[in-house]
């Protein structure tokens, strides 16, 4: 663990800039008491990575927290691109919010807050989206998968994070109900011939997880 850690620190050191909006978010999470599970400032930028390299314009986004792989995900669109994103929790979104000010970037954001499942019927004239980001609730990934393949179109991709769970992913006799939810998710990508998918395990200072990464075909 103590090397992957160091792994992750010498990344973030050598590869992505110091940035202030960034580590004000992370700041303001924590002072908030938010539940420190953002994505580490490596996976960020390959979030932004993943929008960039296929020229997303519309991101749909399945759990904010405190708005910072949001953040990441609004600076990989062009200047007149767009993210959605969903967060149960009002004060979950009050801390994201300002977040987005204070980054310059509320604009290109549009925060809605409630139950996601009860907010994705809504999106259908947001539609298509090219990137769909899921980090929520485990045990409801089945149906944010069903809501992603709605409100997607050929070619858009779909990133679901924390699929691997230290490994418990491939413990069929699990009852946890976030590993549940996941092996249920990947059953449905599986079960989907439209759909191609694939499983990056991650190791650093998040532990050991992982994401699943999904492209939409005809």
């Amino acid at each position: 663990m103590d090397v992957w850690t160091r792994v992750d620190s010498y990344v973030a050191e050598t590869l992505i800039d110091a940035d202030p909006a960034l580590e004000a978010a992370l700041a303001a999470s924590d002072a908030a008491g938010l539940p420190p599970i953002a994505v580490s400032p490596a996976q960020g930028r390959m979030l932004e990575l993943f929008a960039r390299m296929i020229g997303a314009r519309r991101v749909l986004e399945i759990g904010t927290l405190a708005g910072y792989s949001t953040l990441w995900l609004a600076r990989g669109l062009p200047a007149d691109g767009r993210i959605v994103t969903l967060e149960a929790e009002p004060a979950h979104a009050a801390v994201a919010r300002a977040n987005f000010v204070r980054a310059g970037l509320a604009e290109r954001i549009d925060l809605r807050i409630g139950p996601a499942l009860d907010l994705l019927p809504g999106l259908s004239g947001d539609a298509p989206f090219d990137l769909v980001f899921i980090d929520a609730d485990k045990p409801s990934n089945p149906d944010y998968l069903r809501w992603a393949l709605r409100l997607t179109r050929p070619g858009s991709v779909i990133v679901a994070d924390n699929v691997v769970r230290e490994g418990a992913v491939a413990d069929a006799a699990s009852a946890d109900p976030k590993v549940v939810g996941v092996r249920r998710y990947f059953e449905g990508l599986a079960a989907d011939p439209r759909l191609v998918t694939t499983v990056v395990q991650t190791v650093g200072c998040k532990g050991y997880d992982g994401f699943a990464l999904t492209r939409v075909g005809t």
